[in-house]
């Protein structure tokens, strides 16, 4: 029971990290954040600190930071990228921190997951950026593309990853 609970906690724990390493990241960059997550679904209650609202949702599966889009598109690439590789950047510090614990395994496995170019995931946004500033503007088939090659490689990818170690 206490291993059970030390995993969630430290699911819970890394996800916030995670989440703080994206916040830290606009912060710096001036994208200005209005909402800083845990769960999905319905509100549970929210906390206003300053300009940000800390908020607990229905389903405790993900987190979210809410940020300024249109300041964000605004920003640099580089700055972009840094804001979308925040939570990463944090993940895979305290997983070198952590290192041999259960805390640095579950930092490393979320930092690494969210480099995959899954759809709404850290390494996807990454794409985009990339993609819209080799081409210059946003192109819908090309990002659908990219959406749907970027997820079909993943699933591959964790397949592979799976077969090597069942």
């Amino acid at each position: 029971m206490a291993l059970f609970l030390s995993f969630i906690l430290s699911i819970a724990l890394a996800m916030i990290i995670h989440e703080l390493g994206h916040l830290f990241a606009a912060k710096r960059c001036g994208v200005p954040a209005s909402e800083f997550g845990l769960g999905v679904g319905p509100l549970l209650f929210g906390l206003p600190i300053g300009k940000i609202t800390f908020s607990l949702r229905v389903i405790p599966v993900a987190s979210f930071v809410r940020l300024d889009g249109t300041v964000l598109i605004a920003c640099s690439v580089a700055e972009q990228l840094f804001v979308h590789l925040g939570g990463i950047i944090f993940n895979l510090s305290i997983a070198l921190i952590a290192h041999g614990t259960l805390f640095g395994r579950i930092n490393l496995l979320l930092g690494l997951a969210n480099v995959l170019p899954v759809y709404k995931h850290d390494g996807w946004k990454c794409g985009l950026v990339l993609m819209r500033a080799l081409l210059g503007r946003k192109s819908p088939p090309v990002e659908w593309a990219f959406t749907f090659s970027g997820g079909f490689a993943s699933l591959v990818f964790l397949s592979m990853l799976l077969r090597a170690f069942i």
